[in-house]
């Protein structure tokens, strides 16, 4: 037996984000998602993926947002910080792929990580920049991750990037949901949790707290008794 054999097994559950950079819901919800991170360190695998927007879920006009926003930020979660409308152009109708193709292409940079889409987030939500714009968002994702501005766009504006982006997109659709931000749950004994739109910490924490008792359970089981009889 070698040594990766003889080591004990830890289960894991694994954790898909999918999120669209301009929503304000994402933005409410990327505390709990940094908090789940730290927490289950070690225990489930993280991963986010961009859900485009489709054109008719976009405001309309400047004062739509603003009162999309009173309500998420103001009502539901009690902000004191009244999120930014200036990155609306009413002239895009709805049509605001480039931030998200930015923050995709940073993958090929190695920032799989988070930074170059919360920034991008940021400038948007909070500073009010039109990150709409390629040349906005790519200086913004530049900026905050060091990568060259024109390694970066031309990755952001590639068929591969727009590939991956709809591909990730379409998965999303397949769980036959609506509302970013989402999380998929799944464990590695086929069981899976689907929340789209929530964003409180306790329903998802509780889903992976069960998920990691359950395959424990089988772990456990499996070391003192074996595979299951063939017949």
């Amino acid at each position: 037996m070698t040594a990766a054999e003889r080591r004990p097994h830890f289960p894991r559950v694994k954790v898909t984000y999918y999120l669209e950079v301009l929503s304000s819901w994402c933005h409410w919800v990327e505390p709990v998602w940094a908090e789940l991170k730290s927490t289950y360190a070690g225990r489930a695998d993280f991963e986010w993926r961009i859900a485009l927007m489709s054109e008719a879920d976009y405001p309309v006009s400047r004062s739509q947002v603003e009162w999309f926003y009173r309500r998420s930020g103001g009502t539901v979660m009690r902000s004191p910080v009244m999120l930014n409308s200036g990155w609306f152009e009413e002239s895009r109708k709805g049509s605001y792929p480039n931030p998200n193709l930015v923050a995709e292409a940073g993958r090929d940079f190695g920032f799989s990580d988070d930074t170059v889409r919360l920034a991008l987030s940021r400038a948007a939500v909070i500073d009010g920049q039109k990150v709409g714009d390629m040349a906005v968002a790519v200086a913004v994702a530049a900026k905050a991750s060091g990568i060259s501005a024109r390694k970066l766009r031309a990755r952001a504006e590639s068929a591969a990037v727009r590939a991956r982006v709809d591909g990730s997109t379409a998965e999303f659709l397949s769980h036959r949901i609506t509302q970013r931000p989402a999380f998929i749950l799944e464990d590695e004994i086929g069981d899976k949790a689907v929340f789209s739109g929530l964003v409180r910490i306790e329903p998802l924490a509780a889903a992976i707290d069960a998920m990691l008792s359950d395959t424990a359970g089988y772990a456990a089981h499996a070391s003192h008794h074996g595979a299951p009889p063939k017949n």
